[in-house]
């Protein structure tokens, strides 16, 4: 199962070892940036599944990162939750407002933060949850690392099943070759686009006994997308 990774971005160094120690205990994986730019270091390193930004930040402020990373096509999709110590109506309605997928007040508790998390990581990506997947019959199963159609086991290579789930927790979206290399492979992995081509047709061809290849579409001229609707 994939293990999800938080990014938490704080100015205060005591802050942010607690945020990763209370992460960390409860299984996921965590990184700290005291700053915009080491958060937006720490995302092209390894972009993270969430991110925890603080309100207040030297230079940049948390508000103007969040609109920044909500504002590019590559960091878009990644939830956000505010913290601050502010508690002001307009100041969470700011923070929604930008793109933020949750607001939480500081001092807040651990457990609340946590569930808080989960429920996020549930709703934009159930893989991460542990949830079986399932888009016109073809399931995924992320705990047994299983895929099956019909109750039927397709076997696939542990590379066609990361880019088949990447696909199926993002559905009708379409995703250019060098957007699949970033997110499926990687940022610190070069590798040519045309492999992307490659792994695009094992797949297929291991979907096809099943009639299920044709879940994965080509939009010509703009990459591939996975979806039910023909």
């Amino acid at each position: 199962m994939t293990i999800p990774r938080i990014l938490a971005v704080d100015d205060e160094p005591a802050v942010g070892e607690m945020l990763r120690f209370i992460l960390e205990q409860d299984g996921f994986q965590a990184d700290f940036a005291e700053d915009a730019t080491q958060a937006i270091s720490q995302i092209k390193k390894s972009r993270p599944d969430l991110i925890l930004l603080d309100w207040m930040l030297p230079g940049m402020s948390g508000v103007e990162l969040a609109g920044r990373l909500k504002k590019d096509r590559e960091t878009e999709s990644i939830p956000i939750i505010m913290l601050t110590a502010k508690g002001e109506e307009n100041d969470k309605v700011t923070g929604l407002d930008i793109g933020a997928e949750d607001y939480v007040t500081k001092p807040f508790s651990a457990r609340e933060l946590l569930a808080r998390i989960r429920s996020i990581l549930r709703r934009v990506s159930p893989l991460l949850a542990g949830e079986v997947l399932d888009c016109g019959g073809l399931q995924l199963d992320p705990v047994s690392h299983r895929v099956t159609s019909d109750e039927d086991v397709i076997e696939l290579g542990p590379t066609e099943f990361r880019l088949l789930h990447y696909f199926m927790t993002h559905r009708e979206r379409v995703f250019s070759r060098s957007q699949l290399l970033d997110r499926v492979w990687g940022t610190n992995v070069y590798i040519e686009e045309r492999t992307v081509d490659v792994h695009i047709r094992r797949l297929r061809k291991a979907l096809e006994p099943s009639g299920k290849e044709k879940l994965l579409q080509t939009v010509r001229g703009a990459g591939y997308r996975f979806s039910d609707k023909l």
